[in-house]
């Protein structure tokens, strides 16, 4: 029988676990990992430049060694420049997706300083293709797990927030001025291949985060009230009720019509086990949301 705090017990057992939490770290190193490879064994060595900060590292670090005696290292560029965007993510998003955000940008930076430059390949097209796209995979899988590698990546985190569009929409307007100035410095060609890197690291990133993805989920229940409750006390989303008849046993039941993203699929599939496991659920694609949608 459903209990009236099992709405709240519910929600303490979604909370992550430390086993969780270590997943979610092993996930974040490894994503800053690929970040460092994706840089140091494919793009810097081409002349080619990442998206957000890290490509603003890099490209600041290439244009000081070439026209100065003076060295600056894109890890540590890329940290220094990191350190307002933390503080921004720190209010405007939240405590622990700008703690993980600091994990992947910290571990970023030691990869970058510790896995060595090396040319795999002198085809600057598959220089730009591999590495945009081994990148998009260590910043996709870092922000689907709730995290960022730092930077620009914190922005458009905010920037989608508040305009429900896909997060590689606003990586390929934003890097607008990284493919210019790399275009005025090396030649417009390293420009060119620099647009191939980012356009494909733009499809991937939106391939792997999808909480832009909107979901319908119709679940018809005999214990509508309880599993109304738990739900809100979860998540915050509006819910439609609608009377609903068993075609079969002609038995009086109720449907619930909830909009979600596709990151809270998992916890409402978790309630409707725990309050009602007998319940119904039918999950649709849901193409756009028209009115009031939170977006937090």
């Amino acid at each position: 029988m459903y209990k009236e705090q099992a709405g709240r017990s519910i929600c303490v057992n979604l909370k992550m676990s430390s086993i969780e939490i270590g997943k979610k770290t092993f996930v974040i190193i490894f994503g800053a990992l690929l970040n460092a490879i994706g840089m140091n064994l494919f793009l810097i060595p081409a002349n080619v430049y990442a998206s957000g900060f890290v490509g603003v590292a890099q490209l600041l670090s290439g244009i000081v060694s070439k026209f100065t005696p003076i060295v600056l290292s894109t890890g540590m560029l890329y940290i220094v420049f990191n350190i307002p965007i933390v503080i921004l993510g720190w209010r405007k998003i939240g405590k622990s997706f700008t703690l993980f955000s600091f994990v992947s940008i910290a571990f970023m930076t030691l990869f970058l300083e510790m896995v060595p430059v090396l040319t795999l390949s002198h085809d600057i097209m598959l220089n730009a293709v591999f590495g945009g796209v081994i990148l998009a995979i260590g910043s996709g899988l870092t922000l689907k797990w709730g995290a960022s590698t730092g930077g620009m990546d914190i922005i458009v985190m905010i920037l989608s927030r508040v305009k429900e569009r896909p997060l590689g929409t606003y990586f390929f307007t934003l890097n607008s001025l990284i493919i210019l100035t790399a275009g005025a410095v090396y030649g417009w060609e390293k420009a060119l291949y620099t647009l191939v890197g980012l356009y494909a690291s733009s499809r991937v990133i939106d391939m792997i985060h999808t909480r832009h993805v909107k979901l319908t989920v119709f679940i018809v229940t005999k214990n509508g009230a309880a599993l109304r409750k738990a739900i809100q006390s979860c998540l915050v989303r509006g819910i439609t009720t609608l009377p609903a008849t068993g075609a079969f046993t002609n038995e009086q039941k109720e449907m619930l019509m909830i909009v979600i993203t596709r990151y809270e699929l998992y916890a409402i599939e978790r309630i409707i086990n725990e309050v009602d496991p007998k319940a119904f659920a039918n999950v649709v694609h849901t193409e756009s949301v028209l009115g009031l949608f939170r977006k937090e």
